[in-house]
């Protein structure tokens, strides 16, 4: 993906209210930004980092402008706009380009699931046959997850959630139930972040789902990660070289 218009810098002054960032441009003002992350942020809203933003261009928005990126420990690029984890992984399974993932030729956003959605739905088309009914067409769903969070004392390494979700329990068994049922089951983790060569759930942070993935896994569920190249504009899901997962305590 391409930023239209360039991405603008600044340097963060603070993040409050979960939804607003003060920054200070190159040129010394200073704005109020939107930012679209309502989670922790843990090591990704450190005042004084560099930061870039969007400009929507749009009169009308409240905050014309939004955070996209941050600085991690002071050198590292990483994408605190959550949405385009989803964005990242849509064009990658349009581009065919996920090692690992493979053999779809229908992608669904948010499909519908018993009990709410989740992120991508990738079927094989159903006109190859027309007695084939849609309960017996090959199923694949797909959960993306944001990851931002390096873990301080190990290179390397980044860990999910930065903080308590129950959702992403809520989400890790509707993937588990589909498994049970027969369908592929993917967590998808899109690591946002440069310099990360492993992903591992955050036991030290919410314990309740590193079991929760452990027990995913155990009952059928993939978990795959992928790095995002940073370019000065833009990114893009790193589909040809997966990273490596762990999901057992250290």
């Amino acid at each position: 993906m391409k930023y239209q218009p360039e991405l603008i810098r600044g340097t963060l002054i603070r993040r409050y209210k979960r939804f607003l960032a003060d920054i200070e441009l190159e040129d010394g003002s200073e704005i109020t930004a939107h930012c679209p992350n309502t989670g922790a942020m843990t090591a990704c809203a450190d005042p004084g980092s560099p930061v870039w933003l969007w400009d929507s261009q749009n009169p009308k928005r409240k905050y014309r402008h939004s955070w996209e990126w941050t600085t991690v420990q002071q050198r590292y690029r990483a994408c605190v706009n959550t949405a385009r984890a989803n964005q990242l992984v849509a064009e990658a399974l349009e581009s065919r380009n996920l090692m690992g993932i493979s053999g779809y030729q229908v992608v669904e956003r948010e499909p519908r699931v018993e009990d709410g959605r989740l992120d991508f739905l990738l079927r094989v088309s159903s006109d190859e046959s027309e007695e084939t009914e849609e309960s017996q067409a090959p199923l694949h769903y797909i959960e993306v997850k944001s990851v931002t969070l390096p873990l301080a004392d190990q290179e390397g390494i980044a860990a999910f959630p930065d903080a308590v979700t129950a959702r992403g329990l809520k989400h890790l068994l509707r993937l588990q139930a589909l498994a049970a049922e027969g369908h592929q089951a993917t967590l998808l983790f899109c690591v946002a972040l440069e310099g990360i060569r492993e992903v591992r759930p955050a036991w030290h942070i919410d314990p309740a789902y590193a079991e929760g993935l452990q027990q995913a896994v155990a009952a059928g569920v993939q978990v795959r990660a992928y790095g995002v190249a940073f370019s000065d504009n833009g990114m893009t899901l790193n589909g040809a070289e997966p990273l490596t997962v762990r999901i057992d305590p250290v």
